[in-house]
């Protein structure tokens, strides 16, 4: 019995390649370049959305984490009020690398992630979590960063929290802008 290949796979390979070569020669027009910018909080912007989060969340009463991570996901600020549960820290952390990660809300990653769907998977990735209290900072259509929040009674409340934290920079990113 003789084993013959599929043509399918083939096929695939070539396609990448020519993708592949047609990336690397700029044909897809883009032009070849060595280097490329992106926009990056400051540290004193990132401080100021944790604190008007985590002031936000202590108004309320509600004792929290907050985490601001930048573009690729490394925290900026972590702030942790004194009576936040200890599983807060890394629980914010991870909101908001979930939500810089992912470029989508916790929350929204949270419904595109449940049993059956087609990116179910993803949650079993360490450092997804697919739970309210995570948002993504963007200025001008550029991603900055995220922000996560963790110790309020539910995402929503962690939401609304990590929203006021944005807030408190948005004038000061559409300058930037």
């Amino acid at each position: 019995m003789r084993f013959v290949k599929p043509a399918v796979p083939r096929i695939r390979l070539l396609a990448l390649t020519l993708l592949l070569a047609a990336s690397a020669s700029g044909a897809l027009g883009q032009p070849a370049s060595s280097t490329f910018s992106v926009k990056l909080m400051t540290p004193e912007t990132a401080l100021a959305a944790a604190r008007a989060a985590f002031d936000d969340c202590r108004r309320q009463g509600y004792q929290v984490s907050v985490a601001v991570v930048d573009r690729f996901g490394i925290v900026q600020v972590l702030l942790r009020d004194r009576f936040a549960g200890a599983h807060t820290v890394s629980v914010a952390s991870d909101k908001a690398w979930t939500a810089a990660s992912f470029r989508i809300a916790s929350a929204a990653l949270g419904e595109e992630t449940q049993a059956g769907k087609p990116m179910s998977a993803l949650r079993a990735h360490p450092r997804v979590l697919a739970a309210g209290g995570g948002l993504v900072i963007e200025s001008g259509g550029a991603l900055l960063g995220a922000i996560g929040v963790s110790g309020a009674p539910g995402g929503d409340a962690d939401d609304s929290c990590a929203r006021a934290g944005i807030r408190a920079i948005t004038d000061a990113l559409e300058l930037q802008g």
